[in-house]
């Protein structure tokens, strides 16, 4: 592939690298030039254009990422239709995600074009989760180097593994005076946690913290997977939990683990079912330890004695704040989403007034009306959008559980906004809502029935408010994939352009009234709405 300027009467036919924008000249990057598209370009003054020109043997980027991600197909693993060439792997159903690391580096070691990022190895996932991006940098990579990728993937490198154990049982022991709200909240904890993992807890014994007692309980116990549990905490194999397994007829195949939470775990056999000493910090829903081993037993893998040895590395759980805590309830009703609200805007057809500090029916700024609509909504972080140093809209959102955004670059149009509220969405955020700050009849019903619809996995992947009349406005709701193109926007456009290259992934969503389509740009406008409010 070559790449670089051109004379504009040679560029037909190439793909532009850059966005032009000249007058009402618009030419978005990644478009092939077209006759018309040059006469346009010549006609706005330019000479020149950046452009990528395919050569022989090269292949374009959606259809290179096709490619490996065809290679990559699993049970249980979908893939997303190719986008500025990017293919994104999701999870079918919850599970054990598996990868082979070694073919994902020797592919990433091909062409510096070719790109396969995934999860870690044996991350526990949800239905719906991204599991693994392939993307093309370029416009094209070259053939012989797709094929040398390709060939590496003679087997697909990852892998989405299902339960194979369905339920457990628990063994909770009780010391002199221990209080019964303890055992109590243990049950409850464990239940919730294999829960989570989908498994049903079902057969729970309570007993005295004896080695008779554990032994006893044990062999009566029916599950795929015993659990037992400490009114003491386990310090030795010869302490009573384990023993109460060798007394049961069982074995220990490893007692303690480099992990913090988590070090007093140990695991065992007992008739062919696992058996899970759990720590004492497994009495808390956080992250720990046994989580780890807990996950690969249910999707029927062995976790031998060298396996738990190799967990050191990546061991101090406290110190991973990226990794979501798996007992928080999932979202199984849709992805999470968070809100960016625009309110940089400079109201200039409003003849000197801020129309976000105008008092709306509640008798606060139009913009504090807004952003607490977002919150209402109860969906992820709101992050607000305001002028550098505009300290009165910042005082109007004084008290609001909001994520207040500065920019500089607020004079260069909403585009420039856009991005810099975008910037501040989680990293693990499925998608986002752009919402504009000077429309009063937007309430969290319409953030909520845009997130009810929300389904990336489906394919159509913005969800665009109607009105009841079906009237096309505001909130928009885009999914992670889309936000490098946000981003690259610029001037006052805003995410139309997207809407516009995009029509096969806009579903639009009724949402209620005519709030949809209503914002308060002039004097004028506001006098109308005002008049429409009941006691007006």
């Amino acid at each position: 592939m070559k790449f670089g300027p051109v004379d504009v009467s040679r560029a037909q036919g190439a793909i532009l690298a850059h966005s032009v924008r000249a007058g009402a000249l618009s030419l978005r990057k990644g478009v092939t030039l077209s006759q018309e598209d040059i006469a346009a370009l010549a006609a706005a003054g330019l000479d020149q254009v950046t452009v990528a020109v395919l050569e022989p043997g090269d292949i374009g980027e959606d259809a290179a990422a096709r490619a490996v991600a065809a290679r990559m197909i699993a049970p249980g693993i979908t893939a997303t239709e190719a986008f500025t060439g990017r293919v994104n792997l999701v999870a079918a159903h919850d599970g054990l995600f598996r990868v082979d690391a070694a073919a994902v580096a020797a592919l990433n070691a091909v062409d510096e074009g070719i790109t396969l990022a995934t999860l870690a190895d044996c991350s526990r996932v949800q239905a719906g989760a991204l599991l693994a991006t392939v993307k093309i940098i370029p416009y094209a990579v070259a053939g012989t180097a797709l094929q040398e990728a390709i060939a590496i993937l003679a087997e697909s490198p990852v892998a989405l593994l299902g339960n194979t154990l369905a339920s457990a049982a628990l063994v909770l022991t009780e010391t002199p005076g221990l209080a019964p709200k303890l055992t109590t909240k243990a049950e409850a904890v464990t239940r919730a946690r294999m829960d989570m993992l989908g498994v049903t807890l079902s057969d729970v014994h309570v007993v005295p913290h004896t080695t008779s007692a554990v032994a006893q309980a044990l062999q009566k116990a029916d599950g795929d997977m015993l659990l037992i549990m400490g009114g003491s905490a386990t310090s030795d194999r010869a302490d009573v939990a384990p023993s109460g397994l060798l007394q049961a007829g069982g074995r220990i195949d490893r007692f303690g683990m480099p992990v913090d939470p988590g070090n007093l775990l140990f695991t065992g056999q007992l008739a062919g079912r696992p058996v899970v000493g759990l720590p004492g910090c497994a009495r808390s829903p956080a992250l720990n330890g046994a989580d780890w081993v807990l996950e690969r037993l249910v999707a029927g893998l062995d976790v031998p004695g060298p396996e738990i040895a190799a967990m050191g590395v990546g061991g101090l759980l406290k110190e991973i704040p990226q990794r979501a805590q798996p007992r928080r309830a999932p979202r199984r009703k849709g992805a999470q989403l968070e809100i960016v609200l625009l309110a940089a805007g400079a109201a200039r057809r409003m003849r000197g007034q801020d129309k976000l500090l105008r008092p709306v029916s509640s008798q606060v700024p139009l913009l504090a009306h807004s952003a607490r609509a977002a919150v209402a909504a109860g969906l992820g972080k709101v992050h607000v959008v305001v002028p550098l140093g505009n300290e009165a809209r910042k005082s109007a959102l004084e008290g609001i559980p909001v994520n207040v955004v500065e920019t500089a670059a607020w004079q260069l149009g909403m585009a420039h906004s856009l991005r810099a509220g975008l910037a501040e969405v989680s990293a693990q955020a499925a998608g986002a809502i752009v919402a504009l700050a000077d429309m009063p009849d937007v309430g969290a019903a319409h953030f909520k029935a845009l997130a009810a619809a929300f389904n990336p996995e489906g394919g159509a992947e913005i969800r665009r408010s109607v009105t009841a009349t079906g009237a096309a406005g505001h909130p928009v709701l885009f999914s992670r994939r889309f936000f490098e193109s946000l981003a690259d926007l610029d001037g006052d456009r805003g995410a139309r352009d997207i809407l516009k290259s995009s029509p096969e992934m806009v579903v639009d969503v009724s949402t209620p009234g005519e709030g949809a389509v209503v914002d308060l740009d002039t004097p004028e406008a506001w006098a109308a709405w005002e008049t429409r409010q009941p006691g007006a």
